[in-house]
């Protein structure tokens, strides 16, 4: 199971009941995407291990993305970890971070690997891999895509009939024909391909084809959905998406769910968005602190 808690769902500017925008993922380890200042207090907060963290995933280098990063390091630290901690993002953050790290007051005390991405897969984890496209946000910026590779399901009244049970269902996954009494079992016969998992986060951007073309077939589509329709000029200067604008694309990706974050903080009161994207796309959630979605 994929578990995702939404640690920050504000855009630039936190307020006393929001954090920058920022994610966490669980799944045989822990992937933070963005990184929002005192994200790992968050973390504590909702029961989710920033110890665990294998890898973070930046989006861009605006600093409500990236600010926590600091901060978690030296956490980090402090608990004496000893394991690698990897870091992906845009083109110049292996340069800009490699720099702040230098300083002997933020030195990392274990290894941080840095990479610059710009798309294609970043990391090939034991359950999933994750990989990134460009956005358009006015600046190196990408989208990431969290996906489960097929897997192999069995049919139980064909499974059954064929007189496969225990040790044999490994075998058969292992070498594709085995042999039960005087009979060859296949394993094309008996099972079928489910498609795995897909998580779609688009980072900051304008709608652009790169996300509608990653959002296809999401399980769960995150989605930036910094203003209102109403707001739609400003939301295209500040290349920004509309809720409206992430439930349109929801209904063309044939998405599962929708995950509006990213909020502006003009918007004190959500709803009003939410309600604008669940008329075009009724699966959508509003992000809060503390939101869990398991996949």
């Amino acid at each position: 199971m994929i578990k995702v808690t939404f640690l920050g769902s504000s855009a630039s500017l936190p307020s006393p009941r929001h954090h920058s925008s920022c994610f966490a993922v669980t799944c045989g380890g822990v992937y933070l995407f963005d990184a929002c200042e005192g994200c790992q207090r968050q973390m504590m907060k909702n029961n989710a291990s920033y110890g665990r963290i294998k890898a973070v995933f930046l989006s861009h280098l605006h600093a409500d993305h990236f600010l926590g990063l600091f901060g978690l390091v030296q956490t980090m630290n402090l608990i004496g970890r000893t394991e690698p901690l990897r870091v992906y993002g845009p083109r110049g953050t292996k340069q800009f971070l490699s720099s702040v790290f230098a300083l002997r007051q933020l030195a990392p005390a274990f290894p941080v690997e840095i990479k610059d991405c710009g798309e294609g897969e970043c990391l090939r984890a034991e359950f999933f891999t994750i990989s990134c496209f460009p956005v358009e946000h006015g600046c190196p910026a990408l989208g990431f895509v969290l996906e489960e590779p097929e897997k192999t399901r069995f049919y139980e009244d064909k499974a059954k009939a064929a007189g496969i049970k225990g040790e044999l269902f490994t075998r058969l996954l292992e070498k594709g024909k085995i042999k039960i009494g005087k009979k060859a079992v296949k394993l094309e016969d008996v099972s079928y391909r489910q498609k795995g998992k897909k998580l779609v986060y688009s980072g900051d951007t304008a709608p652009c084809r790169t996300l509608a073309e990653a959002a296809k077939g999401a399980d769960l589509l995150i989605h930036d959905s910094c203003f209102s329709q109403s707001e739609a000029a400003m939301a295209a200067e500040k290349k920004h998406a509309t809720a409206t604008q992430a439930a349109e694309l929801a209904v063309k990706a044939k998405a599962g769910r929708l995950a509006l974050t990213h909020f502006s903080n003009r918007y004190e009161d959500r709803k009003p968005l939410l309600a604008e994207a669940k008329k075009i796309f009724p699966e959508t959630v509003a992000a809060e602190e503390g939101l869990e979605l398991s996949l």
